[in-house]
């Protein structure tokens, strides 16, 4: 699943007419680039979801512009359901066959070995498997030293969630990259605990929910670009020449 639906306010003036899913990366959509990098290790059946300026990229995927062998679309263009919403009301398209699921942001441009991580996840029985990496981040994810979820934590501020975690002096503080993969089990979790509507992903991560195992992997030599700020793109505008 690749998350399209965001309104990408960082991204204005473009996205004032625009969804922020087509910004051209070096005259490419960044979702291009992104479903490109999926199909060619190997994930061939992708569902985007939708919601600002939604028939856009619908017309774009009827177009024939993404080479994959099929698209589905989870249509959010009644009600934005942010990232955990989104995938939950995308659980038809996703949990169809019993198979876990990889999530990519839409603006992340990376590396990271997709299929790897995948297998990683099926290998690990875990419900959830997050990429992360070492780089320059304040906010982190906090994990043990098995790479068992703790909690997050703001560097800047010292904030932390849950707020009653303590960080030990072996745990590893890592940002995350917006790259994940998911069991079908989350969805009997989330609707059980009362998940429903509009709710980022990072809350349920961090809910702390004892039945729901959620873990961290880091790849070597991994490098992620955020495209969805000015100055990243920019970046990544350059570095595509």
């Amino acid at each position: 699943m690749i998350l399209c639906a965001g309104l990408g306010t960082r991204l204005r003036p473009w996205t004032l007419s625009h969804p922020k899913a087509l910004v051209p990366v070096n005259g490419v959509p960044m979702l291009k680039r992104v479903v490109d990098e999926l199909s060619r290790q190997g994930f061939d059946e992708i569902v985007l979801n939708v919601h600002h300026f939604s028939s856009q990229i619908v017309a774009y995927v009827e177009e024939g512009n993404l080479d994959t062998r099929r698209i589905l679309i989870s249509d959010e263009s009644e009600q934005l359901l942010d990232t955990g919403g989104g995938i939950l009301n995308a659980a038809p398209l996703l949990g169809s066959d019993g198979n876990p699921f990889l999530v990519h942001n839409v603006d992340i441009l990376s590396n990271a070995d997709l299929k790897a991580l995948f297998e990683s996840h099926v290998a690990s029985h875990r419900d959830v498997t997050l990429l992360v990496s070492d780089r320059k981040s304040d906010r982190r994810l906090v994990f043990d030293s098995n790479m068992v979820l703790k909690g997050w934590i703001n560097m800047k501020t010292s904030e932390k969630r849950p707020a009653s975690f303590e960080i030990a002096h072996d745990d590893r503080l890592l940002a995350f990259s917006g790259i994940y993969v998911m069991s079908v089990s989350v969805f009997d979790a989330m609707r059980r605990h009362g998940y429903e509507g509009k709710f980022p992903i990072m809350d349920f991560f961090l809910a702390g929910l004892p039945e729901v195992r959620i873990g961290g992997v880091c790849q070597e030599g991994l490098e992620i670009l955020d495209i969805g700020k000015p100055d990243t793109l920019h970046r990544a505008n350059l570095l595509l020449q």
